[in-house]
């Protein structure tokens, strides 16, 4: 059963890291992957929530920071570490790498586990953001196969997981928000 399981995870990664693989998509994915990459956008959405989201808006970055420490963390150092998983890079024939093999384990994906963990969180916080949130954490999802360096069950794991540790810090968020009603000082008025 795990090498049937494993044959396709082997034949949707091919598809992804071979039959689409061209310059464009080299390119694209490449950047999107590149956290480095994300952090004006990131500085400019958190600069936004502080300055205009309201007592809503800061405790919902707090939250959100705690989340992506801990998911960080927990799919580093607990995850990764202890299963251990060969990259599909370091195990596999004729695996393009635009970008190289990282030097990790493969399972989970934290790329996946940290954006759909955010993803998550802001579609609670901000339901009306949920469908660019989940396609920019499918699309960095999907880099990590085109580029070589996960396999499709590393980015469902790390997706799935996220998503619950995504729920679970929105149960925090809405307690803090409960517990913080009239505590903290509102912005202008906004929630």
């Amino acid at each position: 059963m795990i090498d049937f399981l494993f044959s396709i995870d082997c034949a949707i990664f091919y598809f992804f890291n071979h039959n689409l693989s061209n310059p464009a998509f080299d390119r694209f994915f490449s950047t999107i992957t590149n956290v480095n990459n994300w952090f004006i956008t990131y500085i400019i959405f958190i600069g936004l929530l502080l300055i205009k989201g309201g007592k809503k808006g800061r405790i919902a970055i707090l939250v959100a920071l705690l989340l992506v420490a801990a998911g960080d963390q927990f799919g580093y150092r607990v995850l990764k570490e202890s299963i251990g998983r060969v990259r599909p890079c370091d195990f596999l024939p004729d695996v393009i790498m635009p970008i190289g093999c990282a030097g990790t384990s493969s399972f989970p994906s934290n790329h996946a586990l940290n954006n759909f963990a955010v993803a998550t969180f802001f579609s609670f916080v901000y339901p009306q953001y949920k469908i660019v949130l989940f396609i920019s954490a499918s699309l960095i999802a999907i880099s990590r196969v085109y580029l070589g360096v996960h396999y499709p069950s590393d980015i469902v794991g790390g997706a799935l997981i996220g998503m619950l540790l995504g729920w679970l810090f929105s149960l925090l968020y809405k307690y803090v928000m409960t517990f913080s009603k009239n505590k903290l000082p509102e912005n202008h008025g906004q929630n």
